[in-house]
């Protein structure tokens, strides 16, 4: 595994006050940085792990009770002359050798005994992600949380960008629609139509929807989530994934899936995103299944926040959605009483009173 930093940093849960206990078995959490941004031509997305690690996710996963192992950053190699293919498609052998880094990584992870957090970088690393998860857990379901579908292939896409296109490479179904890119003779679809379902889409290009049609993937756009409502959503989502048997679930969340107006820090925002309150009950949901194997945090960019606000409430929002999949909720932390206390006995208190008077 090429990490910066040589050896994992295990940061344990801080032990709880006297009279307090913690009710579910502490979480093993793995963080991998992957500071990618060639999937895309916008600078600065590789600065997300820093970005996300500045605004405490390290310390909320403690506070918790998670075991935090954080295996720093990935070292990507940089690609000579790294040229386009078909006149059009930016970086493939840096996103093709980025992605089977990646893959290693979380595969490690995973066979170690830990659920993997990467932390991006753009999009097109799921492409490492899913498939590394997937060669330990290969009946894994993936819960894609975004304002686009990222599902064009080579020869649909119109921006030539790679982190638009991940889940075109790890469909089954598409094997015969995608051409073999330079640096991808390593990747090896993992997915059938089956096994995803999107949340919170409202930016999807003409040959995206065709196929999301076509191939009868399940998604829930945002006019979906404002015709059923998040609880309903999640349900039918879980249904879609669930209804055979219990699967582990890889959550592939792009931060631009909330509104603009809550995570201004990224690439590609679109107005009428997610609530806060709803991307926090998909998050404490999918922790609620008791599934959650892996979490893909992409698309936080620091330099295009207008403020060092926008730049930090983008972030704190990617700190929300990881702490909310390892138990963080909205009614306070996950720590119980083991009995209430109770006051002296009235006489005493009595007895206390008259001395004093």
């Amino acid at each position: 595994m090429a990490l910066r930093g040589g050896f994992a940093r295990l940061l344990r849960g801080q032990a709880a006050p006297a009279g307090l206990q913690r009710p579910r078995q502490a979480h093993s959490v793995a963080l991998v940085g992957a500071p990618f941004s060639r999937g895309q031509k916008r600078r600065g997305v590789d600065h997300g792990p820093a970005t996300v690690r500045a605004a405490g996710l390290l310390e909320r996963l403690a506070g918790l009770g998670c075991q935090v192992y954080d295996f720093g950053d990935l070292n990507f190699t940089q690609v000579p002359n790294d040229e386009l293919y078909n006149n059009l498609i930016s970086y493939p052998r840096s996103v093709g050798l980025a992605s089977q880094v990646l893959a290693d990584a979380v595969s490690r992870a995973v066979a170690a005994g830990h659920s993997c957090v990467t932390i991006g970088g753009d999009h097109s690393l799921a492409l490492g992600s899913v498939s590394g998860h997937a060669r330990q857990c290969p009946h894994l379901g993936v819960i894609w949380v975004d304002a686009h579908a990222d599902i064009n292939t080579p020869l649909t896409t119109q921006s030539g960008n790679l982190h638009g296109q991940p889940l075109s490479f790890l469909l089954r179904e598409l094997q015969d629609k995608v051409p073999q890119l330079p640096g991808f003779s390593w990747l090896k679809p993992c997915l059938s139509a089956s096994d995803i379902v999107y949340i919170g889409l409202r930016d999807v290009d003409p040959a995206e929807y065709y196929i999301l049609k076509n191939y009868d993937i399940h998604y829930f756009s945002m006019r979906d989530i404002d015709r059923l409502g998040i609880q309903k959503v999640m349900e039918r989502t879980f249904e879609q994934l669930m209804r055979r048997r219990q699967r582990p679930i890889h959550l592939s969340f792009d931060i631009d899936a909330f509104d603009p107006s809550l995570a201004p820090a990224t690439g590609t925002p679109v107005l009428g995103g997610l609530t806060y309150r709803e991307g926090m009950y998909i998050a404490e949901e999918i922790h609620n299944t008791g599934m959650l194997s892996a979490v893909d945090m992409v698309e936080v960019n620091p330099l295009l926040g207008a403020s060092q606000e926008e730049v930090n409430a983008t972030a704190s929002l990617a700190v929300d959605v990881i702490a909310t999949c390892f138990g963080q909720t909205r009614e306070g932390a996950h720590t119980a009483f083991d009995e209430l206390p109770t006051p002296s006995s009235p006489d005493e208190s009595d007895s206390e009173e008259q001395v004093r008077i």
